[in-house]
């Protein structure tokens, strides 16, 4: 059995930066699902919103848009430590490697998106996730604290008396470790849709296991559907066209080829993201048709291409010039404003259990979140994670309560087809706008599935623990939508 100081459970952009500002004298587990690059962060496109070295910019006007998009729900505390910190974390992870797109004078471009009243997206093309993963994870393999552990599936975690225990499968093989500290990174709930722009490892594992060890889950049902997700009409990981192509300067067609966003919001394409997901699906039944196309023909083909050269050559592949076609759209699931509450600490109401990135709810989106907020609350609210955990370090003991864990290593596996029947559940109860109808009718069905995982003897892998991440989050999501739809 292994001890550590620290366990990480994801290594998204919150996992490693949190790895990076704990002490060198901690010993540090970062453990993912699957490669260690296969996470939300890597696919995301537009950038990272900040206000550093800005003239024409201040925080109060970055505060203000993400008070807007977020319907002035938002966390007050949380959002003003976000737009007034992003400098700094902005500056150390450019001192780190990352590099962001520049202009000729030397001076660092930055993009408009939905919802921003000002340029202040930093990016790099428009691979912005992927250049800050790959970035991170580099400095995070060169610190001799920090031993990463790939293909490890998380099966279990309880909480003891000198911190936790955690149940881990790799290549076959049950371990069971153990640490003082616990940091869920676990990134977003998207593979419980049928259509998402997640990666295959966003199942919400970090939140069904938060929940069952007590940590509250607020929000579960603020969930923000993109509205310009590549529409190929088979995949269920749909490609994003990023805001940043409607920042600069795309149309929104309907299926007779006319721009129609004047009819619901007066910013036209540069409303925020649920503002135009619901547009569209108004716009759809008004027309009676899905059909939805994103335009940006009409600027300079070479520019297009130079500023989205990852969006141009996937389109390219799917068949569609983004210089000379229209590009076929519709939302899809893309991003989770709640989940594991934390304070501003990142510190759960369970002792020394924290919880950072997009499976936490630090309230800084409220009720949608303002397009690039994401990547800055992972940094900023994980650096405040291990900040906290750096200062509680030196009062923990060397002893360790073992638990134990019991796989059911001769059990039957998890029935087949128990995820496609919740994905097809939520997709059809709680997607852009929710149906009241479908949400009491299917309640009661995602409970039977929950209630058949948690107390049948299946055989712990990767298809159980997921089947039961996906029934937990449903359940949690479905459930808050009816409490709020009683007004309780």
């Amino acid at each position: 059995m292994k001890h550590y100081d620290v366990i990480i459970a994801g290594t998204g952009a919150a996992g490693l930066y949190a790895a990076i500002n704990l002490p060198r004298t901690a010993k540090v587990l970062l453990l993912t699902k699957q490669e260690v690059s296969l996470c939300n962060t890597a696919l995301a496109q537009g950038g990272i919103a900040g206000v550093y070295h800005s003239p024409e910019d201040q925080t109060t006007l970055h505060e203000n848009d993400t008070y807007i998009a977020g319907g002035f729900q938002n966390n007050r505390t949380t959002v003003h430590m976000l737009v007034e910190e992003a400098g700094q974390d902005i500056e150390k992870i450019i001192s780190l490697g990352v590099e962001f797109d520049k202009l000729e004078n030397g001076d660092y471009h930055r993009t408009l998106e939905g919802g921003h009243s000002r340029r202040r997206i930093f990016h790099h093309k428009d691979a912005t996730g992927r250049e800050i993963a790959e970035k991170l994870l580099a400095h995070v393999k060169t610190l001799p604290n920090v031993e990463i552990r790939e293909y490890t599936l998380l099966c279990d975690v309880k909480k003891s008396t000198t911190g936790f225990s955690a149940l881990i499968l790799h290549e076959g093989e049950y371990e069971i470790i153990h640490s003082h500290f616990w940091i869920m990174a676990t990134g977003g709930i998207g593979r419980v849709y049928e259509f998402t722009t997640n990666s295959a490892i966003a199942t919400g594992d970090g939140i069904m296991f938060a929940y069952n060890m007590g940590a509250m889950i607020r929000g579960l049902s603020l969930i923000q559907f993109h509205p310009t997700a590549f529409n190929n009409r088979h995949t269920r990981e749909c490609f994003l066209i990023s805001e940043a192509v409607r920042g600069e300067g795309a149309y929104l067609l309907n299926c007779h080829g006319e721009r129609f966003m004047h009819r619901y919001d007066d910013r036209l394409e540069l409303a925020p993201r649920d503002v135009v997901s619901n547009a569209i699906v108004l716009e759809s039944r008004r027309t009676n048709s899905d059909e939805f196309y994103l335009d940006i023909t009409h600027k300079n083909s070479e520019e297009v291409r130079n500023r989205f050269p990852m969006i141009y050559q996937n389109l390219l592949e799917q068949g569609y010039d983004m210089t000379k076609d229209k590009i076929p759209i519709y939302p899809c699931q893309h991003y989770l404003m709640g989940g594991i509450q934390v304070d501003s600490s990142s510190l759960t109401r369970v002792k020394n259990l924290y919880a950072c990135g997009e499976c936490s709810n630090t309230g800084v989106h409220g009720n949608n979140r303002l397009a690039s907020n994401s990547l800055l609350e992972a940094l900023v609210f994980s650096r405040h994670a291990a900040e906290s955990i750096t200062q509680k370090l030196p009062q923990t003991t060397e002893e360790f309560e073992e638990l134990t864990f019991n796989p059911h290593p001769h059990a039957e596996p998890v029935p087949h087809g128990i995820r496609t029947k919740l994905r097809h559940i939520l997709q059809e109860s709680y997607f852009v706008i929710p149906n009241a109808e479908k949400i009491q009718e299917n309640f009661s069905k995602v409970c039977e599935i929950l209630h058949e995982l948690e107390d049948g003897n299946y055989l712990v892998n990767q298809d159980y623990v997921e089947a039961r991440s996906t029934a937990t989050i449903a359940f949690l999501i479905l459930n808050e939508a009816l409490i709020e739809e009683k007004g309780e």
